[in-house]
């Protein structure tokens, strides 16, 4: 009976270390990754401003081909909605385009439902380079104390990064042909 005294004690020191932890975690999080693209801008920012184009760059639009979407709003810029569902990996939220205020930034508030439920932002930003354009995606928002919890156990920079980085080479390729 000691052993499950002991046990407990333990169990309960490593949640009071991990709640300890995840308190020392930031209020909010950003993720970013930035590529430089051999293309004209309006063509690079014309794959970004109209969901309907996503298919052929990002990354999430291969998680689950059974993925339900619906397309609504403005057909692409300020007012655009993209509303997805899954059973798989994919989950289920919402994106819709609320500021490309200048051409060289798109802004989009971003909704996840499931599997966790999450209010975001995110951004790219769409800079000329002369002959070329620079993309810079990003991601954030609050992080509420579940996100700090999982945060003492995963890095977002990473596990979000990685997407951006694959999302942005798969972007790279469409606009650079």
């Amino acid at each position: 009976m000691a052993w499950l005294k002991v046990g407990v004690f333990v169990l309960i020191a490593a949640m009071a270390l991990v709640f300890v932890l995840a308190m020392t975690k930031p209020d909010t999080f950003r993720v970013q990754r930035t590529v430089r693209i051999q293309a004209a801008h309006d063509k690079v920012f014309s794959f970004i401003n109209d969901f309907h184009n996503w298919g052929a760059w990002s990354p999430y639009e291969k998680l689950d081909p059974a993925m339900q979407r619906i397309f609504s709003g403005a057909p692409s810029g300020v007012g655009a909605v993209y509303e997805w569902s899954s059973a798989g990996k994919a989950g289920a939220g919402r994106m819709e385009i609320t500021e490309p205020a200048v051409a060289t930034r798109i802004g989009i508030k971003l909704d996840f439902f499931k599997p966790f439920e999450a209010h975001n932002t995110a951004e790219f930003l769409v800079v000329p380079q002369g002959d070329a354009t620079e993309v810079t995606w990003a991601m954030f928002g609050p992080a509420p104390f579940l996100s700090k919890v999982m945060q003492v156990f995963f890095n977002l920079d990473n596990m979000i990064g990685r997407d951006f980085e694959v999302g942005l080479q798969n972007l790279k390729s469409v606009a650079e042909k």
